[in-house]
Order: structure tokens, then sequence, then C-alpha cells
């Protein structure tokens, strides 16, 4: 009897250590990629600030985060001295400065437009994800659609009624890195999940997909999304708690 015990208790205790691991590394590495990242700020910003405004001149032990704290406190400060007309010439007198300077105009122009372009409230990054046919037929890679924009690229080779899409495929498990395409757009295969979701089924390798949106038809005919697709029941109007047995009688 104990040897059938034995398995089965090995077994339990297996569970429990996956079970303790999948709650645990997520924990862990997004402590240490914060950890990593303070420090990192600190090591840049403290060597800067006097010494007579570090708490660890008057501390026996170093305060993490405090060159983090002073890094925020000045770019909030930049920020709101450039929104002002004397502020918007300084910058201005800075960018003309850099112009003039072959290699670094470049390099600043295009940091600028790229910062610009994913921080603005009105420009998107990407507006969709899409999958295309690549590397070859019947092989499909997800990519994120960039926008229909008029370009130089669009106007020397769009076909009417076919125009050119710049998509970007990413790389696993690294989004940041990939391939800029432009891709017709009668080749490309929209899809309902969103770029998050998208992201996380980069980085995951396929293993985090997101949930099948199915859509059916409402009462009125405007489509309706369901998250869980064997749920393909619309949600019932609510009914009077009260029975028939339950009301007074009149």
């Amino acid at each position: 009897m104990s040897d059938t015990l034995k398995p089965s208790a090995m077994t339990r205790l297996r569970n429990y250590f996956l079970t303790g691991f999948i709650v645990c590394a997520p924990l862990a590495i997004t402590a240490y990629i914060a950890w990593s990242f303070i420090g990192w700020v600190d090591s840049w910003v403290k060597p800067y600030i006097p010494a007579r405004y570090s708490p660890d001149t008057y501390l026996s032990f170093r305060i993490p985060g405090f060159g983090l704290i002073v890094a925020l406190v000045l770019i909030t400060l930049i920020g709101f001295l450039t929104a002002n007309i004397v502020g918007r010439a300084v910058v201005g007198f800075g960018e003309r400065l850099l112009g003039r300077m072959p290699l670094v105009r470049g390099i600043y122009g295009s940091l600028k437009q790229i910062f610009q372009t994913v921080f603005s409230d009105k420009g998107n990054m990407f507006s969709q994800v899409a999958m295309v046919e690549y590397p070859r037929k019947d092989v499909w890679s997800l990519v994120f659609v960039a926008g229909e924009k008029e370009t130089e690229i669009g106007e020397k080779l769009d076909k009417p009624g076919d125009p050119l899409i710049a998509v970007f495929m990413p790389c696993t498990p690294n989004p940041t890195t990939g391939f800029l395409m432009y891709v017709r757009k009668s080749e490309i295969v929209m899809l309902d999940m969103s770029i998050e979701d998208g992201a996380k089924l980069i980085v995951s390798a396929g293993l985090v997909a997101p949930p099948v949106k199915k859509k059916v038809l409402g009462p009125d005919g405007l489509p309706i999304e369901i998250a869980n697709p064997e749920e393909g029941t619309l949600p019932q109007p609510a009914r009077n708690r009260r029975t028939a047995s339950s009301r007074p009688n009149r």
C-alpha cells in the first residue's frame, strides 16, 4: 500500500513546486527588472547631485530610487518650462544649433520624430494586428499595421484599388526588433485582437493566445463580441424575480 502512495505523494509535491514556481517566477523577474532599472537610473543621475542634497551623505545606507525621483522631477520641470514662450525659444535655439551639426542632426531628428509618434496623443504607433504570407505561401506571420499613409513609396508602387500598406513584422521573443515591409492591402488578413494581445502572442512564442471573439448578431442587427466561442447564445434580458405564486392576489 505504501508503494502506491509514494508516486501520488511525489506527484503532489511536483505539482506544488510547479504551482509555486508559476507564482514566484513572474514576481521575481518583474522585481529584478524594476530593481535593475532603478539602479541604472540612479547610476546616471546620482553622480550629478551635489553631496549636500544627497541623502546618502547623511545616512549610513543608500536609498535606492532617489535618482529616479530626481530625474522624474527634472523631466517634468523641463516639460513645464518648454510649454512657455521662453522655454520654446530656448529649445528652438538648441534645435537650430544641433541642425548645423552634420551627424548629430540626423540622429536627433530621427529620434525626435519616433518619440513624438509614440508618445503623442494624436498619433498611433500601430493601428491593427494582421497576418501576411511570409516567408512562403501557406506560412503566415503576425504583423502590426502601421496605417495607410500617403508616402512616396505608395505613390510609386500603388495599384488602383490595392494600395501598399506599411507593416512591421516583429521577431520572437523580442518584439522591438523585426522587419518593415510594404504589402498589398489585398494580401493582408486583418485580425480582431488588440495590439497588446498581439505583443503577448509574440513574446510568449505562441503560448499565450488571446481568446477567440466570436461575433453574433444582436436583436438590433449589430454584431456582438463573445469572448468564449462556446457561449454563443445572446444574453437574455433580465426577468422579474417575482413569480406568479409570489405575487399578491388582487
